[in-house]
């Protein structure tokens, strides 16, 4: 049995990926807008993204369910790809009924199963993928799977705001359960190619004896710890800045608006390390990002949100893609997918201390103030460009 064309595993991979993206939209953009309306503050918001986020720390667990265990004879991915869509659509159906401000536990508790089903689909997805493209296809396919993803979070932040303007917040829980269900269909056309011998691998572990290896994990920890923070910020700080002019509508479309630039960004920084090199790309990064916080914190004027936000966004996309490249050159070639996948963990880590911090630092201090933190945190990376390229720690190694 053969596969089918590669358009339609493309066409799959990337409707994952969307699917992801507009639940990743919906958190970006109105998520904490829906949890203030409801009467909460920024304090429980902040510990609600961080909660929300445990399953995308521990998804390696999940990748070394898929790697060892076949679903009753059903296949390695496949399966539980199904399994984690399916869970995301009940709990979005689940959800629409959930009162965040009387039910704020239970709401954590459905927004926490929830991401455990997308953590577990992304990451089998991404099994898949390895599994069944060959190598001179994974740039195209990764392209699909970016490219996808991104066109879910424009599509959610701008419809999911327009829905809750115009129609019910339940609304756009329903909106969004339905565009899970989407790819469910494209999985019956791929076929699984397992090798056994590709599991997980203990001795990934091994690897963060190294200086080089620790320094580009704290790196990682700082930059998403500061992107993601400041992310779930933006609009609140906007609205509470332009009450009369920013409603649900606005806050989607400005989350578009950063999706945009974040497509930019993304596009250009795997250009801009190839030109300049590893160093000065990951300077560019802190350095676009500087200015784009002490945007989100001072700018007063109603024009200049929009600008802030794509600004933000092409900063935010290029950072990501930087890391990622960074992430990639030091993994190592035997334990690649394992090694990448903790490092990956170490910035989902990051993510959510941001959102917690970010979120008790806006409620004590104001968002002017939380932008600001973020910025002073992000002055640490620079701290550990000796570690990562100094020829002289290349060979120095914790003894264990």
């Amino acid at each position: 049995m053969k596969q089918p064309s590669r358009t339609l595993r493309f066409s799959m991979f990337g409707l994952l990926y969307f699917t992801q993206g507009t639940i990743l939209g919906y958190f970006a953009s109105l998520n904490a807008l829906y949890m203030l309306e409801k009467g909460l503050d920024m304090a429980k918001v902040g510990i609600f993204s961080t909660i929300a986020l445990i399953p995308f720390v521990i998804k390696i667990l999940f990748g070394m369910l898929s790697d060892r265990f076949n679903f009753f004879g059903f296949g390695h991915r496949k399966p539980y790809i199904l399994i984690g869509l399916l869970v995301q659509f009940l709990c979005l159906i689940a959800v629409a009924r959930v009162d965040p401000g009387s039910q704020y536990w239970l709401f954590v508790g459905m927004a926490f199963l929830l991401q455990l089903g997308m953590a577990f689909y992304d990451t089998c997805t991404d099994g898949l993928a390895l599994d069944t493209t060959p190598e001179n296809e994974k740039g195209i396919l990764q392209g699909f799977m970016v490219g996808g993803r991104s066109i879910g979070v424009i599509a959610a932040a701008s419809l999911a705001g327009f829905i809750a303007q115009n129609v019910s917040w339940a609304a756009v829980f329903y909106f969004l359960a339905v565009l899970t269900l989407i790819p469910i269909p494209l999985l019956f056309f791929v076929r699984e190619v397992f090798n056994p011998g590709d599991r997980f691998d203990w001795g990934a572990f091994s690897a963060f004896k190294q200086f080089r290896v620790l320094a580009v994990s704290a790196v990682g920890l700082i930059l998403f710890l500061v992107i993601v923070g400041a992310n779930q910020l933006v609009n609140p700080a906007f609205t509470s800045r332009f009450p009369d002019q920013i409603n649900l509508s606005t806050a989607g479309l400005i989350t578009t608006i950063w999706g945009i630039g974040c497509v930019a960004g993304a596009l250009a920084g795997g250009s801009i390390m190839d030109r300049l090199g590893d160093r000065k790309a990951l300077w560019v990064s802190v350095l676009l990002l500087l200015p784009a916080l002490a945007l989100l914190a001072l700018v007063k004027s109603l024009p200049l949100v929009w600008a802030t936000a794509v600004f933000f966004g092409l900063a935010y996309g290029m950072a990501q893609a930087i890391y990622f490249a960074l992430a990639m050159k030091y993994t190592q070639p035997t334990i690649a997918a394992s090694m990448f996948s903790i490092l990956m963990a170490v910035t989902n880590i990051g993510q959510g201390i941001g959102l917690g911090l970010g979120g008790g630092i806006a409620k004590r201090l104001g968002f002017p103030a939380a932008f600001g933190i973020f910025a002073l945190c992000l002055l640490l990376v620079p701290l550990f460009f000796p570690l990562l390229f100094s020829k002289r720690v290349k060979a120095i190694q914790y003894q264990g």
